[in-house]
C-alpha cells in the first residue's frame, strides 16, 4: 500500500471534542472519522486494525467449539417484548416502524434471538452443547455518548451465547469461556484484571467483566491483597453486628440552628452535647437522601436512602440496584408533592411505606439494629440525637448504594480494598433460564420429560478494543501498535526527493512483501521528510524504515517505534534482520 493512494489524511491538532489519548489519536492519525456523535466511520487503516481484533477472537472461540453465525440488526419487536425488554431497555433502544407501521428495533443484544433459533432448529438433549456466536454492530442511544469509539452509539461486539441442559454443563460453559476471554486480552497485550460484577437488568446467578487498567477508565474497581476484585457495583458491604437496645439514652429532638451541611451539624453537636466517650462525627449522623426512580413504563416513584453521614451516595451503585429504572433528582416539583418532607431535616420517621409519606426506604447496610443515629426531625432547625435503629425507626430494607471508599474491608476478609480504573472490555454471565422461560427455550432430556435449557452470555467489546489498545501504547509523537494489531508490518519512508531513493524504495518493498511482510510504502514525491517522519510516529507502525543518504552505500535505518532505538542495516540483510 502506497501512502499516496491511502485514504487516508492526518491531522496535526486533535479535534475539540476529543477527551481522551485514544479518541485523539484515531482520529488525528486518520483511523477514524466521527459522523455524528457517538458514530464513526471505520476508514481503510482503522479497519484493518479491527479485522486483526476480529481474528484473535475468532481464533479463541474457535478453540472451544465456537460456531460463528450473523443475525441481522434490524429486529422484530416480537421477541423483546416476550423477555420485556423492549420496556426495560427504555430510551436506550432504537425503535423504529416499517411501511406498515410494524414495530421494529436496532439490535442492542442478541439473546432473543440466538435462543430463538436454537428453539427453531434443537429439540433433544442430545443436539447440546452449543456455543455461537456472532461479531456485528450493535446499536444503543447512549444518553452520553464519549470518549470517541470507547463509548458510541453504534459498536461492534462479539456476543456469545452456551446452551446447556444442565447447571454443571453451564459452569462448564463459563468457565471454558473465561479462559478462552483471558487468552484473548493476553494476546491484546491488555493490562486487565476479572473483577466480579453487578448482573444488572441481564440478569443470571454470577457474572464477572474483564476490566482494562486505565486511568481514563470510566469504571471504578477494587482489590484487595487477598485477591478479591469487584466492579464497585457489585461491592457488598461489610455490614457490623446488631447492638442490644439495653442501657441506650432515648431519642431526643434538639434545636440545632444554622446547621445546613453534615460539617455544621457536627461542629455543634460537640460544641453544645458533647459525648461522654469520644467527639461526634460524620460517621454518628443518618443522611436520608431523596431520588426519583423512572420505571421503563413511564412511571415515578420517590424513594428514600439512608446512608451514614460521612458517606456520599454513588449513583452507579444506585443506578446498579435499581435497573432497569433510571434515577432522577428529587426536585422541587417532587417536593411540592409531598408537603410532609422538610428540606434540610428530613427524618426516618416520616419515611417508609408504612408511614406518613408513604415514600419506600431502604438503609446502607451499616444502619443495623441497635446503631445509634443523629438525623432529621423533620422539623425545620432540628435534629434527633440518640434515634436507635430497629427500635425507634426502621426502614423497607437495605440498598448497596453508598460509596465504596480505598481502605473499607474487603467482603470476603482478604484485607482492605484499594480502588483503581478500569474500562470494560468484557463481560461473561452464567444467564441460567430467564430468557429460555420466557420464550420456552425446552428440549427432551434422556427420560423424554421437556426441560428448560440453561443459558451462559459472553460479550467482548471488539471496536472499542482498539481504542483500549491505543490507551494503553502511545507517547508523546503518536500511536505505538503492538505487532500483532498493527496495520502493517513495516512502514518504508522515503526520506528524500531523489528518483534513486524512490526506486530503491520500491525495490525494498518488493522483497519486504515477496517475505510476506505487510508493507506501507510512503512514496509521496512532494511530501518533506519531516512530515513523512510525523506521519510514521503517528500511524504507529511498529518497525519504520528509512530509505535515505545511506542508499548509496547500501544501508537503510530501522527504527523501533516502541523504543525509539535506530540502527543501520544492509539492504541485503533486511528481511531476515526484520523476521529475526
Amino acid at each position: 500500500m502506497r501512502m499516496s493512494q491511502l485514504f487516508v489524511r492526518t491531522l496535526r491538532d486533535a479535534p475539540a471534542d476529543a477527551e481522551v489519548p485514544s479518541h485523539q489519536l484515531l482520529v488525528r492519525a486518520g483511523y477514524v472519522r466521527r459522523v455524528a456523535p457517538g458514530i464513526y466511520t471505520w476508514l481503510p487503516l482503522g479497519l484493518k486494525v479491527l479485522g486483526k481484533v476480529e481474528a484473535i477472537v475468532r481464533e479463541e472461540m474457535a478453540a472451544i467449539g465456537g460456531q460463528e453465525l450473523r443475525f441481522p440488526a434490524l429486529l422484530p419487536r416480537e421477541p423483546y417484548e416476550a423477555t420485556n425488554r423492549w420496556t426495560e431497555y427504555g430510551p436506550n433502544l432504537f425503535r423504529l416502524k416499517d411501511r406498515r407501521g410494524t414495530d421494529m428495533l436496532l439490535g442492542p443484544t442478541h439473546e432473543e434471538m440466538f435462543a430463538l433459533t436454537v428453539k427453531d432448529l434443537y429439540s433433544s438433549y442430545k443436539d447440546l452443547p452449543v456455543i455461537l456466536y456472532q461479531i456485528q454492530t450493535k446499536y444503543r442511544d447512549e444518553a452520553r455518548p464519549r470518549a470517541g469509539i470507547l463509548r458510541g452509539r453504534e459498536f461492534v461486539m462479539k456476543d456469545a451465547y452456551s446452551f446447556d441442559v444442565t447447571d454443571e454443563g453451564l459452569e462448564r460453559s463459563y468457565q471454558a469461556h473465561r479462559d478462552a476471554y483471558i487468552r484473548v486480552f493476553d494476546r491484546l497485550g491488555f493490562d486487565y484484571v476479572v473483577v466480579q460484577a453487578d448482573s444488572g437488568a441481564m440478569g443470571g446467578s454470577a457474572s464477572e467483566e474483564f476490566l482494562v487498567v486505565s486511568p481514563t477508565g470510566e469504571d471504578t474497581f477494587v482489590r484487595s491483597p487477598g485477591g478479591y476484585a469487584a466492579n464497585v457495583e457489585a461491592v457488598t458491604t461489610v455490614a457490623p453486628e446488631p447492638v442490644p437496645f439495653d442501657g441506650l439514652p432515648d431519642a431526643h429532638a434538639e434545636q440545632t440552628p444554622d446547621t445546613p451541611t453534615i460539617e455544621t451539624l457536627v461542629d455543634h453537636l460537640n460544641e453544645q452535647f458533647p459525648r461522654d466517650d469520644r467527639p461526634w462525627t460524620a460517621a454518628d449522623t443518618l443522611k436520608n437522601v431523596l431520588v426519583q426512580l423512572r420505571h421503563p413504563d413511564g412511571s415515578v416513584e420517590p424513594l428514600a436512602i439512608g446512608v451514614p453521614g460521612d458517606r456520599e451516595v454513588d449513583t452507579k451503585r444506585l443506578e446498579a440496584q435499581v435497573s432497569p429504572a433510571d434515577v432522577e433528582p428529587f426536585d422541587e416539583a417532587a417536593f411540592a408533592k409531598h408537603p410532609g418532607l422538610v428540606k434540610g431535616y428530613i427524618g426516618p420517621e416520616v419515611l417508609g411505606t408504612e408511614n406518613a409519606t408513604g415514600i419506600r426506604y431502604l438503609t446502607d447496610p451499616r444502619v443495623v439494629n441497635g446503631t445509634r443515629w443523629v438525623t432529621g426531625a423533620n422539623v425545620q432547625g432540628r435534629h434527633v440525637i440518640d434515634l436507635v435503629a430497629g427500635r425507634d425507626f426502621t426502614s423497607d430494607g437495605t440498598i448497596e448504594a453508598a460509596e465504596v471508599r480505598a481502605g473499607d474491608p474487603a467482603p470476603d476478609g482478604s484485607g482492605p480494598l484499594e480502588l483503581a480504573r478500569g474500562m470494560e472490555m468484557g463481560h461473561i454471565f452464567q444467564l441460567g433460564r430467564k430468557y429460555a422461560d420466557a420464550l420456552d427455550l425446552k428440549v427432551l432430556d434422556e427420560n423424554g420429560k421437556l426441560v428448560t435449557v440453561t443459558m451462559g452470555s459472553y460479550g467482548i467489546g471488539v471496536s472499542r478494543a482498539v481504542a483500549a489498545v491505543v490507551e494503553g501504547n502511545y507517547d508523546e509523537l503518536g500511536i505505538v501498535w503492538p505487532k500483532e494489531l498493527a496495520p502493517f508490518d513495516v512502514h518504508v519512508v522515503v526520506a528524500g526527493k531523489d528518483a534513486a531513493l524512490f526506486e530503491g524504495a520500491d525495490a525494498i518493498v518488493a522483497d519486504l512483501e515477496a517475505a510476506g511482510f505487510d508493507v506501507l510504502h510512503d512514496d509521496r514525491p512532494k511530501m518533506s521528510p519531516g512530515v513523512k517522519f510525523k506521519d510514521a510516529e503517528l500511524i504507529g507502525v511498529p518497525t519504520i524504515v528509512v530509505v535515505g543518504r545511506g542508499l548509496v552505500d547500501g544501508v537503510v535505518e530501522v527504527k523501533d517505534r516502541a523504543t525509539g532505538e535506530k540502527r543501520d542495516i544492509a539492504v541485503g540483510d533486511l528481511v531476515s534482520e526484520l523476521r529475526r
